[in-house]
């Protein structure tokens, strides 16, 4: 047939034949793997969501952080990645002016908010570790709220500015969605606010919890005097325990059968000394958990912040990089690559948060068989 459309030209050996099948099927694959990584990242975060919300001993405010996040990156793969997936397959925008303001506010909104949300679990991990007794005190529902709030906040601030230059241009015939790079002022605040500030504070945050964990473990004796060490996991929203151990005073004489602290009497020095073995023998014990603990949430703080980095740092590199440079040039479906890189963010963070904790691990249990987590 002369028809150029027609299926047969397949089988012609033309070679426009041939390019058009293989553009085809790339594109039909390509379609097909964003998608995957789409209902992909909108499962795993609807079941962090719905597994917070039936079992009630998740109900803590460092778990709540942990369900804002994940809604945060489920937001993302409802409103920002199926449209990103036409986009990223058809190379032409052809959904309007409309759609591309809500769609590239939605995108910048939501991907700094997950990005942000990274700091304030960090933050709230941070105080925990190191002023473990009178943070205990503040860590609210409240404070967490506060938390999300400044977030989502700053989050706005960032993805507002281009919808007014993107306004001017309404008129203009609109054939792709895209931040106006020109922009460089905005393109520095952008970037930094989402991005580069974060990073330094996840790291140096990061680089303190490890710190204080290990001279909480490591630096406090087992026993000094009549003060005995005590110690005390203390969980955190990585899903990791990291250790904290605290010294408190027994005096010698006050240890008897019933636990109390009565008067000087209250116990003989043989039993006395055979409390102290005890105690000191459970305190090692502890001590080997807590070493045991650390070393895995060593490990989970690495996942996360190389997770982090290497999902977001191609991205905003080449977006600093091409408001800079005028001559430099990125080829478009490398962009594309470090766009969608970003986006499996989402999807990696459900597990890294999550899958590390046993408590989260039993929930996911008990909601896949269908029954209500107390």
């Amino acid at each position: 047939p002369d028809s150029e459309n027609s299926p047969l030209l397949f089988f012609s050996g033309r070679p426009e034949a041939w390019d058009k099948a293989a553009l085809l099927g790339l594109q039909i694959s390509l379609a097909a793997l964003l998608a995957v990584v789409t209902l992909a990242t909108m499962l795993s975060n609807g079941f962090v969501i719905a597994t917070i919300v039936l079992t009630r001993k998740l109900h803590t405010p460092a778990n709540f952080l942990i369900g804002s996040l994940a809604l945060t990156d489920l937001l993302v793969s409802i409103l920002v990645m199926p449209i990103s997936i036409v986009y990223t397959v058809s190379k032409t925008w052809r959904l309007g002016q409309v759609v591309c303001d809500i769609w590239l506010s939605s995108d910048i909104t939501f991907c700094t908010a997950s990005i942000l949300h990274l700091c304030v679990i960090a933050l709230d991990r941070y105080w925990a570790i190191t002023d473990a007794l009178e943070y205990s005190k503040r860590r609210t529902t409240r404070r967490a709220a506060l938390m999300i709030a400044v977030v989502w906040v700053i989050s706005v601030s960032i993805s507002m500015p281009p919808l007014f230059w993107r306004q001017a241009k309404a008129h203009e015939e609109l054939t792709e969605c895209l931040v106006n790079t020109d922009q460089i002022s905005y393109t520095l605040y952008s970037t930094f606010g989402a991005f580069y500030v974060p990073t330094v504070l996840l790291v140096i945050l990061y680089g303190r919890i490890y710190v204080a964990a290990r001279s909480r473990i490591f630096k406090a004796p087992l026993s000094h005097g009549k003060r005995f060490t005590t110690a005390q996991l203390i969980q955190t929203s990585a899903g990791s325990s990291l250790c904290s151990l605290s010294s408190s005073a027994h005096p010698e004489g006050h240890l008897h059968p019933g636990g109390g602290g009565g008067g000087g009497g209250g116990g003989s020095p043989p039993f006395t000394n055979s409390v102290k073995v005890k105690l000191a023998d459970s305190v090692l014990e502890r001590k080997r958990l807590c070493a045991a603990r650390e070393r895995k949430a060593t490990k989970t703080l690495g996942i996360i912040l190389g997770a982090f980095i290497v999902c977001w740092l191609p991205f905003f590199v080449g977006t600093l990089v091409t408001a800079i440079c005028k001559k430099c040039w990125f080829h478009p479906l490398l962009f594309d690559f470090f766009t969608w890189l970003g986006y499996l963010n989402s999807l990696i963070n459900p597990v890294i948060y999550t899958m590390f904790n046993d408590e989260f691990k039993q929930a996911f249990h008990k909601l896949i068989k269908f029954k209500r987590c107390y």
